[in-house]
């Protein structure tokens, strides 16, 4: 695994940057500093078919970038990081609208979440229904649903009232998946969490893809155990 400072990623160069990686994973964060790079990674992992997995700012910044970049919402972003936008796809929760002290006012704690079956989602799960933990202040703006899903986005895990939306995937990608909640608080070094799971399966299929002489040694190595 290789850290960047998501800083480096908005200058011109950053393909050259992200070129030799199996897999893209933004995680969780808050404020706007190096929100840019984030897009350019994350664009870069949608249009070259690198495997992409967004933890809660990770599936903000996927949503955000599919909206410029995939279904033209010039200015798209999320209030947190710009009040003006003129198309806030991620924006505070509702029942925080006008509230300026943020203390103690995070979605937080377990939720349940319904999976679209068929998705990479129920795919990793093994179900359509789980429970993730949370910790945010901001989410995804239903009220830009049809614009996004006619585009091609897929939402695939929401809240049982359909309130929230918990998933994002985009089908036609090998793996493009980001969650609103963070499944690392779940996981562990021998039980990973079933997406950490898939979206390091998925990693390595891609690198035995772009490399078939790793994937020669490995069934070299197999046969000789």
């Amino acid at each position: 695994m290789t850290w960047l400072e998501a800083e480096g990623l908005e200058s011109e160069d950053y393909v050259s940057q992200l070129k030799d990686f199996d897999g893209i994973l933004v995680p969780g964060g808050f404020g706007k500093r190096g929100i840019e790079g984030m897009l350019n990674a994350i664009r870069y992992a949608r249009e070259s078919g690198t495997p992409y997995f967004g933890i809660c700012l990770g599936m903000q910044t996927a949503t955000i970038e599919f909206a410029r970049n995939v279904a033209r919402l010039h200015g798209a972003n999320s209030s947190e990081f710009d009040p003006a936008t003129p198309h806030r796809v991620i924006y505070k929760l509702r029942e925080l609208t006008g509230v300026e002290e943020m203390g103690g006012t995070m979605r937080l704690g377990a939720w349940t979440c319904l999976l679209e079956p068929g998705s990479k989602a129920a795919e990793a799960y093994g179900r359509t229904e789980i429970s993730e933990r949370h910790r945010h202040r901001y989410e995804f703006n239903r009220e830009y649903e049809p614009l996004l899903t006619g585009a091609g986005l897929r939402i695939t895990g929401t809240t049982p009232d359909a309130t929230y939306v918990e998933i994002v995937e985009l089908p036609e990608h090998p793996f493009f998946l980001g969650c609103q909640f963070h499944p690392e608080f779940k996981s562990k070094p021998l039980e990973p969490h079933p997406l950490f799971r898939a979206f390091v399966t998925a990693s390595y299929a891609n690198r035995l893809k772009q490399n078939p002489s790793a994937s020669k040694a490995v069934d070299e190595a197999l046969a000789h155990r």
